[in-house]
């Protein structure tokens, strides 16, 4: 092939691969998770990775011009299809199709990857994995809100944190609805404002920030404009005041708006409710967020960690909510004309790991391989004997795959795989009915054992 014409390997900005101990934290991440989710009643569910994009909407576009700019979609026939951006709405479309034939309160876990066409960075990715746990049905919304904060720490704690390294923020949306509600703000201005309130804690941002965007626009440090809300002064005023205040006593003391005292009393039940158990401590209020998706319409909870992590760039930046959701009524009435309410949490399972990876506290079971050296080509079937007899005994263990290489390539591949055992038989170790090892970690010169065949499986699992 002509040098020109070679391709050059490489990936698109969002998208990345995973191996070796990374890939192996994220299936100990994803196995825990997974096992908290069985353990508060959820049942497994998978749903396909397209959808006909009517039926999953465009509920996290930001741009009204072109609702869809934030997915991936394109055309099938007659029908758009769109590749999933999150798992909520493929779950409001499964519950409408199968509703006769679920209980009537549905407790459904899914790990699947979305997909998200924006920018990249930060842990931020364009194809991810989230875990959700839903809550689908007639309940009372205090307890079902509660049993996410449990779940989010219980999972979170057997995840390898500790109580300090993480917060659970909580907010009701109907707080900031009703705000809205009293400032007359514009039905086509409410959905912006609503993202303008959630970005006051992100990095970037702040009271400046949400205050830029509720006005004309925003410009960010790389002279990129987002056009604003374009609320008067007194709107604006109103809505910075109401940002700065932390605690539900002085809230309900400020706001007057029936819908508003409704989301502060659903608050109250929330914590009544959640300090039955043992997590209370990990939860606290965050009034300005609002979640960024337009179906949540009260209980709103997002997880941060209390941790800086280090990006690309060598920055240190936060990273984000690594575990959000709320609360749901119209998402499944699009299919139903029957509001049939849902509340959630959804781990973003790579963004976590991209923190985990940096915090390098979580132990993992990391079994190596034993390779089984070949010395001798005639002896390649008593290699196999060893091999058959390692694996019989659950060791995990390799045979070197050329019979031709000399014993030092085979050590060499040994340590740059980082496996701790290496067996070394020839002539003398057969007539003897003898095994010798290598401790690959041990000191040099120190390190080879020579002993009875009939001990191998004893003498390996000392050293694995």
């Amino acid at each position: 092939m002509n040098k020109k014409n070679k391709l050059v390997p490489g990936l698109p900005p969002g998208f990345e691969d995973r191996w070796d101990k990374k890939l192996l934290l994220k299936k100990k991440l994803i196995k825990t998770i997974e096992k908290n989710f069985i353990k508060f009643g959820a049942e497994a569910l998978e749903t396909p990775s397209f959808e006909i994009s009517e039926n999953i909407g465009s509920f996290l576009a930001e741009d009204d011009a072109n609702p869809m700019s934030d997915v991936f979609s394109f055309k099938d026939g007659d029908k758009n299809l769109t590749l999933r951006y999150d798992l909520s709405s493929p779950l409001a479309r499964f519950v409408a199709q199968n509703n006769q034939k679920l209980p009537s309160i549905f407790k459904r876990y899914a790990i699947q990857n979305v997909f998200r066409n924006e920018k990249s960075g930060n842990g931020r990715y364009r194809e991810f994995m989230q875990a959700d746990f839903d809550i689908v049905g007639n309940v009372n919304p205090g307890q079902a809100n509660a049993e996410l904060c449990n779940l989010i720490s219980s999972t979170l704690l057997d995840c390898g944190l500790k109580k300090d390294q993480f917060t659970i923020n909580v907010s009701n949306r109907k707080i900031v609805q009703g705000l809205i509600d009293d400032l007359k703000i514009s039905k086509d201005k409410q959905l912006k404002v609503i993202r303008a309130i959630d970005k006051l804690d992100k990095p970037g941002f702040g009271l400046k920030g949400v205050e830029d965007l509720l006005k004309k626009e925003r410009k960010d440090t790389s002279g990129a404009i987002t056009k604003g809300a374009d609320l008067n002064d007194k709107q604006v005023s109103q809505i910075l005041n109401f940002l700065k205040i932390k605690e539900l006593k002085e809230l309900k003391e400020t706001l007057k708006n029936p819908l508003s005292l409704e989301g502060i009393n659903e608050l109250e039940e929330f914590y009544k409710i959640l300090g039955y158990g043992k997590n209370k401590d990990q939860v606290m209020n965050n009034f300005c967020i609002v979640r960024g998706l337009s179906y949540y319409d009260s209980f709103i909870v997002e997880t941060n960690l209390n941790f800086k992590i280090t990006n690309n760039k060598a920055k240190k930046v936060d990273i984000g909510s690594i575990c959000s959701g709320g609360s749901y009524a119209k998402l499944i009435s699009r299919f139903k004309g029957v509001d049939i309410p849902g509340t959630g949490i959804s781990f973003g399972v790579d963004r976590f790991l991209f923190a985990l990876m940096q915090l390098d506290q979580i132990k993992l079971d990391n079994k190596k391989p034993v390779l089984v050296c070949v010395m001798d080509e005639k002896y390649l079937k008593n290699y196999y004997e060893i091999l058959d007899l390692l694996r019989n005994n659950n060791i995990n263990a390799e045979i070197y795959l050329d019979t031709k290489k000399n014993l030092g390539k085979q050590l060499t591949l040994a340590n740059k795989r980082d496996l701790n055992v290496a067996i070394i038989c020839g002539e003398n170790e057969f007539n003897e009915n003898v095994v010798t090892i290598k401790n690959l970690k041990g000191t040099k010169g120190e390190n080879n054992k020579t002993f009875p065949k009939v001990n191998l499986i004893d003498e390996v699992k000392k050293l694995i």
